[in-house]
């Protein structure tokens, strides 16, 4: 069975991310620039070889102030670690869906998380490329990547949650891989 390579189409594809302020609002952001590579045994999605990554200093909440602190050492420190990474393990199918297990990697942090897959389809654009897509749906604990930064608010609550709702919607182009001899 040939070996497929799926290319990420950034300019259909999307990073998100959301996190509750001051326990009373959330905060949402995105990452502007990603890559991923995907490649499978034919079309069966549940062989793939995943790996995801993100680049930290594109992470944008539409205000520079925040995204600045993001980028320090209270939480992402991209200057010694520039990039996220995701390095799925096993996708296994349940019903029309998938749960994606791998290791995500923040800072200095390696830990197994688990995401919703939702298959959203494939079809040929008007160039004759096959094309796929998903969305992806997680929570992570931020604590359990060393993002504790946090202040304490006269109310007795805390000004940044912990649990870190991750969205992604990904669309892949299939291509085939050279079969070596």
């Amino acid at each position: 069975m040939a070996r497929i390579k799926w290319v990420i189409d950034p300019a259909h594809s999307e990073v998100q991310f959301r996190i509750r302020h001051m326990m009373i609002a959330n905060v949402t952001g995105r990452f502007e620039r990603f890559d991923a590579s995907v490649e499978t045994e034919g079309d069966d999605f549940t062989s793939a070889d995943i790996r995801f990554t993100l680049d930290l200093d594109s992470i944008n909440t539409n205000n520079k102030e925040r995204d600045a602190h993001l980028k320090s050492r209270d939480f992402f420190s991209v200057t010694d670690y520039p990039q996220v990474i995701f390095t799925g393990k096993k996708l296994q199918k349940t019903g029309d869906n998938y749960k994606l297990s791998g290791i995500l990697a923040i800072r200095d942090v390696s830990r197994e998380v688990e995401l919703d897959v939702e298959y959203g389809g494939s079809g040929r654009d008007p160039w004759g490329n096959t094309r796929v897509g998903f969305s992806v749906e997680g929570k992570i604990s931020r604590k359990d990547f060393g993002l504790n930064y946090n202040e304490m608010l006269e109310s007795g609550g805390v000004l940044i949650g912990d649990d870190v709702k991750i969205s992604g919607q990904v669309e892949f182009v299939r291509r085939e891989v050279p079969v070596s001899t």
